[in-house]
């Protein structure tokens, strides 16, 4: 079924239920990105597990998920989003069943990967349902705003979940949690969720994917590894000088052709380009707060998981009441304002974590917190909307993909850097964080200019002349390469 006879079908309430469904199931997906962090003080001494493995526990899941995100949301624009989506499903719940039966840390880093495959076919897809089932574009800004903020949501609230279950029932319940909701979204995904594909499928390109899939291990692995064996290592400049060679691959063989897995026309609108690096630095300072904060919490003040993730409400608290409103402003007024807000909070954010050491008072930590939590519930739902607005919705699959990789690129990178930078030996956790918090504040200014430069008058241009490609493309016509 098109995309189009989708929308011709369905009434409001049919489209807000697809829309909570799809709410509903990528939450556990995007949770569980977070929420294994509070779990980590606990699994390394349960498991035995080193500061590498720590960051592999993370960063296999979010690896598998950057680098097989653009495949999944391919391939459900061609077989079928709704079959996809249940297959995902699937795959997430048998992966998060192995997760907490892991006997050892290699089980459950291997258990995580599995459970990663199920996600790469949860999130991206989701959000390219949403695009598809809200025709009118302001309800669609408004459908993918909720979406983002229930993305950012998941992403703050997983630690305060995290920490009642660790305490409660154990770090293995963060992951058996999840089978009911799987179950329960099975059941309503067939039940009320259309099938739909793009008007024009898009063919495989297993050359671009390997590409991807070396690019993003090899980096990843120098960085987490490199704190062992050193930058100077012959291991750690073969791997970086292969990931140099697969991204000149990338530029060489992607643009030859017609349906590339990375489609890079797409990086001709600075609005999509911006939303892109946006989400990758978001998405890496966050993954860096939460890495680093859930071991000071616990390791240097000596917390509880449930009170480490208690501390982190401010977040919470924020996105909840930041998010649904940012939506709103970014669906009436644009996303300049916000992505100002949220680039200035994370910089600030840095910028005083700086001054957090064993025995600065709590207060003045959750304070601390607070500029995270405007950070975080200001910026997903304007990337959300920059990365698909303006595009032709046959890119719907394509360009989600991309925005989510990005996210994900984002955070492995932010867990792999942070463990890098306060795993090195010969000083306190707290000095060695300040390594971190000034990357932070880096990401922040970043975020700060790129939201002025996509929202300017000359980005829009850009944005109209890259949507006309695929267009002409859709239509028949010749485009340029």
């Amino acid at each position: 079924m098109s995309d189009l006879k989708v929308e011709a079908e369905l009434s409001r309430r049919r489209r807000l239920l697809v829309l909570g469904i799809c709410c509903a199931s990528v939450i556990v997906v995007v949770m569980d990105i977070s929420i294994v962090n509070v779990a980590l003080p606990t699994i390394r001494r349960d498991l035995h597990a080193s500061v590498s493995g720590m960051q592999w526990t993370v960063d296999a899941y979010t690896l598998v998920l950057a680098g097989f995100l653009v495949l999944a949301g391919s391939t459900a624009d061609r077989v079928g989003r709704r079959r996809v989506f249940q297959v995902g499903l699937v795959v997430f719940g048998v992966g998060s069943l192995l997760c907490g039966l892991a006997p050892s840390i290699g089980w459950l880093i291997a258990a995580r990967a599995v459970q990663a495959v199920g996600g790469t076919m949860l999130n991206p897809v989701a959000m390219a349902i949403v695009a598809t089932t809200f025709p009118d574009p302001a309800e669609r800004a408004r459908a993918i705003g909720v979406f983002g903020s229930v993305t950012g949501l998941s992403l703050a609230l997983g630690p305060i979940l995290g920490g009642a279950l660790v305490d409660g029932f154990g770090w293995h319940s963060i992951f058996w949690i999840n089978v009911p909701i799987v179950v329960a979204a099975i059941g309503c995904t067939a039940l009320f969720v259309p099938e739909s594909r793009a008007a024009r499928a898009r063919r495989f390109d297993p050359v671009g994917q390997v590409l991807v899939i070396v690019v993003l291990s090899c980096v990843v692995y120098a960085i987490i590894e490199s704190r062992r064996l050193g930058w100077t290592s012959p291991v750690i400049l073969g791997l970086l000088a292969v990931a140099v060679l697969g991204v000149v691959g990338i530029l060489g063989y992607e643009p030859r052709r017609a349906d590339p897995l990375l489609e890079l026309r797409l990086f001709r609108s600075v609005p999509f380009s911006s939303a892109i690096l946006m989400a990758l630095f978001a998405l890496c300072g966050f993954g860096g707060f939460l890495f680093v904060t859930t071991q000071y919490l616990q390791d240097v003040r000596g917390m509880s998981a449930l009170t480490a993730g208690l501390c982190l409400l401010p977040v919470g608290v924020l996105i909840v009441v930041l998010s649904p409103f940012t939506g709103r402003v970014v669906g009436g007024r644009g996303p300049r304002v916000p992505l100002v807000v949220s680039g200035g909070a994370l910089a600030v954010g840095g910028g005083a974590s700086l001054w957090l050491g064993p025995v600065t008072p709590v207060p003045a930590v959750l304070a601390v917190y607070l500029l995270f939590g405007v950070f975080l519930g200001t910026v997903n739902p304007p990337i959300t909307n920059t990365a698909v607005s303006g595009m032709p919705r046959s890119m719907a699959g394509v360009a989600t993909s991309l925005a989510s990789a990005g996210r994900q690129t984002g955070t492995t990178l932010g867990v792999a850097i942070s463990g890098a930078i306060v795993g090195r030996g010969g000083t306190t956790f707290t000095d060695a964080a300040h390594g971190v918090w000034w990357m932070l504040l880096g990401l922040g200014v970043g975020i700060l200019a790129l939201g002025l430069l996509s929202t300017g008058r000359w980005a829009s241009h850009t944005a109209t002349r890259a949507a006309s490609l695929f267009e002409a493309l859709d239509s028949g016509a010749k485009t340029p390469a």
